[in-house]
């Protein structure tokens, strides 16, 4: 069965490309290291280490398996020294999901106003698509989510917070740049670039939705990770995208931006959390945020394209 000291001891010698290197910043002697490397080895059906290499080094299978089992010893360590830093300031813990799109918005400053009223929270943040909070939720391993598309769960309640206007971005110089504004019939006749490609459904689905519910169909569609990616295609001219009114900010002289005039060309931004939740800490955060939104809401609303962007 494989355990953790598998890992950290496949790490040290991975890292150091020497058995006798590895036992020692282990504190171990070097025969139970090389039994519990050929452990982990047999378990995988793989060799990880070509012994025979003078110094010794990884095979393919072990660089592999080194790179994906880096980022899992690393955030143990963070979770392993947070839950130091709580036990020596007796500290709250409270944890904070996101989509990426909320920190160009009314997120960074929620967060700002919250450590400073809160000195005495220590505060997690985890990136995660809409539909993956419910489980985070619900296995404790955040407080609150911040989405776009509501989550149908009995054990999970949503409170939509704002609904932020869409912009159109398009390459700099393209047509549609000279005009104020533009509608969907307009970008329908382009080529769409919508992200996140995974999971599903998301906010890639919520823009695709705007064209059907208006019997438009884009002439062709092509996937992005996140929206950084999108908007440096449409940049390379690739295609046009609709974003957030809050990421209409840099890429200045390389991408447009220009408001959508159909009605209801929104986004929504949805406050998530457990039901039935009515710890303190929750209920101030929410209360902040709630106070925070018809401020973020009325500078979204106005917010004109960026100098430089046409």
């Amino acid at each position: 069965m494989l355990e953790l000291r598998h890992l950290r001891y496949f790490h040290a010698v991975a890292e150091t490309l020497s058995f006798s290197r590895a036992a020692e910043l282990l504190h171990i002697a070097q025969p139970p290291l090389s039994r519990q490397i050929r452990q982990l080895e047999d378990m995988l059906g793989v060799e990880l280490i070509d012994r025979e290499s003078r110094p010794i080094a990884l095979t393919a299978a072990g660089k592999f398996y080194y790179e994906q089992t880096y980022q899992v010893l690393s955030r143990l360590c963070e979770i392993e020294d947070g839950a130091r830093r709580l036990a020596r300031r007796q500290k709250v813990w409270f944890g904070i999901g996101f989509v990426p799109s909320v920190m160009c918005g009314l997120l960074p400053e929620l967060i700002r106003q919250f450590r400073l009223a809160e000195c005495n929270v220590e505060t997690g943040f985890t990136e995660l698509m809409s539909v993956e909070q419910a489980a985070a939720l619900k296995l404790g391993r955040i407080d609150v989510g911040f989405g776009r598309l509501p989550i149908d769960d009995p054990d999970i309640e949503c409170v939509t917070l704002l609904r932020e206007p869409l912009f159109a971005a398009m390459p700099a110089g393209h047509p549609l740049a000279g005009h104020a504004a533009v509608d969907l019939g307009a970008l329908a006749r382009e080529a769409l670039l919508v992200y996140p490609a995974r999971p599903r459904p998301g906010y890639a689905d919520q823009v695709l939705d705007l064209f059907a519910r208006r019997g438009l169909r884009p002439s062709a569609v092509s996937e992005a990770n996140e929206i950084q990616t999108a908007l440096g295609l449409v940049a390379a001219g690739i295609g046009v995208a609709l974003v957030p009114a809050s990421a209409c900010q840099g890429r200045a002289g390389s991408v447009a931006f220009r408001k959508v005039v159909d009605d209801d060309v929104v986004s929504p931004v949805i406050m998530n959390f457990r039901r039935g939740d009515d710890g303190p800490v929750l209920a101030r955060f929410r209360a902040l945020a709630q106070a925070s939104i018809p401020l973020a809401a009325d500078e979204l609303a106005q917010r004109p394209p960026q100098p430089g962007s046409a």
